[in-house]
């Protein structure tokens, strides 16, 4: 018998053929257009080739024979220039006829967010928690992603209008220039399509594609959010923070220290975000029937990034066979979404494949995991004891100093160096803490720059 949703409804035949019908003349004109603007970027990108620069500085010569005599010193400083821009040292040139977006309509009430693929969730978890705070309080703001993260179902089962273009290592041989291009053109389409009042990126290293797309788009807010400061020193491009309006500083539960680079764009911080409220969570019965776990006895979540739990000398092997010594204990594995799927066999431990795993958290009696940003403040907010494997190897993000807030505040246990004997003992001083869920009752920051962002 052949189901039902293999059919094509009435509504469905409908609404494909409404999207077939379209003018012609609007078709037309709406190619000349797009086709215009694309012809106006290749022509921009060709002038700031280093073939066309080379080439420019040798007719420049052979016009005037006397600069012929200049050109052992004006060709190395050519590749010496190239060379500072490719490293983001000194800001990319740009021709007399910059590219410029026409826009005969004004700009709608739409916001753009354009989360990059980090190492987790961390972008992404900061902008589909500000995009649900708008869902909540703007629901007539339409949400547009555009991003490079791959769990777009995430998004579409929200009702997002998403935009994917996959990272540059997914493709076989393509050039950072042709990828920059490809980012460029899709996100310059959407701009044109969707006419946004704001442009959100959330990334430590802007894209020089991202930022051709939104250089000259003055009719745009455009916003960077950004975890930590500017480092003088770094390698972020020297012009790429006066592409933007506005900054967006996260705040962490730890203040450090850090040098700012000078820079003129104003600047806001906002507190930890998060992206469930409390309301959002599962309560502890309908969290365990789910998670098919029992409704009674000690229920403890593990999520740590580093090592397989195939590998006995791994931490994620040693923390699940010391947990496995208390017969009333049961495991919940975290496993990333975005990396490979777990195989093993073992009693009293069940993996979890989902997101935002937070919303079981009532479920769960206490934590092991890692020191990251977002699952840190996620346990924190929700009160749940922690015993805390940071990583001291995570460069400017000092997990730590983070994760000795813990301590500080009596619901976490850190462990520095991890071996069979430290994880045991670890273990046994997490199962003696009470649940006395000590919560840190302070809104997430996505509701606070929910506010910042919207106010007159």
């Amino acid at each position: 018998m052949i189901e039902n949703d293999t059919l094509d409804t009435v509504q469905g035949v409908l609404g494909e053929e409404e999207n077939a019908c379209s003018s012609p003349k609007k078709m037309y004109n709406k190619s000349l257009e797009l086709r215009h603007n694309a012809q106006q970027r290749e022509n921009r990108r060709i002038r700031n080739s280093a073939s066309f620069r080379f080439g420019l500085l040798c007719s420049k010569a052979i016009k005037r024979p006397w600069n012929i005599f200049l050109l052992p010193l004006t060709i190395p400083y050519l590749i010496f220039s190239i060379g500072m821009e490719r490293l983001g040292k000194w800001p990319i040139p740009y021709s007399e006829n910059n590219f410029k977006v026409r826009l005969e309509q004004p700009v709608k009430d739409s916001i753009v967010l354009f989360p990059t693929n980090g190492v987790g969730f961390g972008h992404f978890t900061r902008m589909y928690a500000l995009a649900r705070r708008f869902k909540a309080h703007s629901p007539e703001t339409e949400i547009i992603f555009f991003t490079t993260m791959p769990t777009l179902h995430l998004l579409y089962n929200e009702g997002f209008s998403t935009y994917h273009v996959a990272g540059r290592n997914k493709f076989k041989d393509l050039s950072a220039s042709d990828w920059n291009a490809l980012i460029e053109e899709h996100l310059s389409l959407v701009f044109n399509h969707h006419r946004p009042k704001m442009f959100m990126f959330d990334g430590a290293f802007p894209y020089r594609g991202m930022l051709n797309a939104i250089r000259n788009q003055t009719q745009i807010e455009k916003v960077w959010m950004r975890r930590g400061t500017f480092k003088r020193g770094s390698n972020v491009p020297v012009d790429s923070i006066e592409h933007f309006d506005l900054i967006v500083h996260p705040e962490d539960s730890v203040s450090l220290p850090i040098t700012e680079v000078h820079h003129s764009v104003p600047s806001i911080t906002c507190p930890p975000i998060v992206l469930l409220d409390e309301e959002d969570l599962l309560s502890r019965e309908q969290a365990r029937y789910r998670l098919n776990v029992p409704i009674e006895g000690y229920v403890v979540y593990v999520q740590l990034g580093a090592g397989r739990i195939n590998d006995i000398g791994s931490e994620v092997r040693m923390t699940v066979d010391a947990l496995l010594l208390h017969n009333d204990v049961t495991i919940v594995l975290g496993e990333s979404m975005l990396g490979e799927r777990l195989s093993f066999e073992m009693d009293r431990v069940v993996v979890i494949r989902d997101y935002p795993n937070s919303m079981y958290f009532n479920a769960f009696d206490a934590t092991v995991q890692a020191g990251g940003y977002n699952s840190f403040h996620e346990t924190r907010r929700f009160g749940l004891p922690a015993l805390f494997y940071p990583n001291m190897e995570t460069g400017m993000d000092d997990q730590h100093a983070r994760c000795m807030v813990a301590e500080n505040e009596g619901w976490g246990i850190v462990i520095l160096v991890r071996n069979e004997i430290s994880i045991r003992s670890g273990i046994e001083e997490i199962l003696k803490l009470k649940i006395t869920h000590h919560k840190n009752n302070e809104k997430s920051g996505a509701f606070a720059l929910y506010q910042s962002l919207t106010a007159p």
